[in-house]
């Protein structure tokens, strides 16, 4: 990756088509600046005014920042002329020239899985979330699983790929070193610390305006050999990555829900359609997707004791040995507020941290 991948995405006019035109024909973006005014109006096929701007390198001055940037917070870059940059978010007629992430790149290699869902994700939506993800790890270790880092499903995806020693990328849409949401600053930190990497296509002069979502999502869509829909209403953003996914020829797949429950209506539509397969397992998903699995019946030993994010350590902490506690008392104790300690408990129980007991009390396995 050099300062003409950064200063060829911040071309004014360019786009993220055009530029993917131009390293089609010219092969490197050096091959771009390269080129003569005329060869880029003419050859290429520019307008004047970018062909113009292109041979006299306008935008290296705010590349040449970008990278100090970086510098500053740590930040690294992939470009999709590199051997790092994922292959087949590389296939995408709309891919994104750089990619700028922390953590490590190898998680942009081998296998990847693409999961995603609502926000508003049920117990059910959870539970099977990890149920996927841990017997995918079991049947296909070297898998990476992608997502959003949303709230819901996407957080779930996460911590369950943490959880069974898979790497994990989250795609998000504002620029680096930030996070969005902010409370999964921690998780976004553990991704990156556990051989993961969260990813965004945004410069640090991106505004802020909401608009970037859907564009996360087509790299979310992109970078996966298949895309799970594990709970979506309706209208959920989850059914924008399956169609972004389905445009580009992926596997679709979609976990299904109880009839007239809203949180999996949008998934439950997906499979009437036949817009998705219907999986409910780690083996539908390997098998739909053409794995070629050696021992399937394989359960590797998990040696590496469960990632907790910082609410699940604070109950841990607040969890005494030899006690059970209810949630009112957790909540007290640890401050977190009663509506997402019931989620926070979920994960460690899943995770077999704690066990449930009767009169929803818990203590520590």
């Amino acid at each position: 990756m050099t300062v003409d991948d950064i200063a060829l995405t911040l071309q004014k006019g360019l786009g993220v088509r055009g530029a993917a035109h131009l390293l089609s024909l010219a092969g490197s973006a050096s091959a771009v600046y390269a080129a003569s005014e005329g060869e880029l109006s003419g050859k290429f096929g520019l307008r004047s005014d970018i062909a113009r701007a292109l041979a006299a390198k306008t935008a290296h001055r705010e590349a040449e920042e970008e990278l100090r940037y970086m510098r500053r917070h740590g930040i690294s870059a992939v470009a999709s002329t590199d051997a790092d940059y994922p292959a087949l978010l590389r296939e995408c007629p709309d891919y994104p020239h750089v990619l700028y992430f922390v953590g490590d790149a190898a998680a942009f290699r081998g296998r990847m899985l693409s999961v995603v869902g609502t926000r508003a994700a049920t117990v059910y939506g959870q539970q099977m979330c990890d149920a996927l993800v841990g017997r995918v790890a079991e049947l296909a270790a070297g898998t990476a699983v992608v997502s959003g880092l949303a709230y819901g499903i996407d957080a779930a995806a996460h911590r369950a790929a943490l959880r069974y020693g898979l790497r994990t990328v989250a795609v998000i849409a504002n620029p680096l070193p930030g996070v969005t949401p902010v409370q999964h600053r921690a998780l976004a930190h553990d991704i990156a610390e556990r051989g993961g990497a969260v990813v965004t296509e945004l410069h640090s002069r991106t505004r802020q305006n909401g608009a970037y979502f859907i564009p996360r999502n087509r790299i979310i869509a992109g970078m996966g050999e298949g895309t799970v829909v594990v709970e979506s209403p309706a209208g959920g953003g989850a059914l924008s990555t399956a169609a972004l996914a389905d445009g580009y020829g992926r596997i679709v797949m979609a976990v299904p829900g109880r009839a007239g429950d809203r949180c999996s209506a949008g998934a439950n539509r997906l499979i009437m359609e036949r817009r998705a397969a219907m999986v409910c397992s780690g083996d539908d998903i390997v098998r739909e997707l053409g794995w070629d699995i050696a021992c399937p019946g394989f359960i590797p030993v998990r040696e590496s004791p469960p990632v907790l994010n910082g609410d699940e350590r604070r109950i841990m902490e607040c969890l005494h040995d030899g006690e059970a506690a209810d949630m009112d008392t957790l909540a007290l104790r640890s401050g977190i507020p009663i509506g997402q300690i019931s989620a926070v408990l979920l994960g460690l129980e899943l995770g077999g941290m704690v066990r449930a007991l009767p009169g929803k009390r818990y203590e520590k396995s």
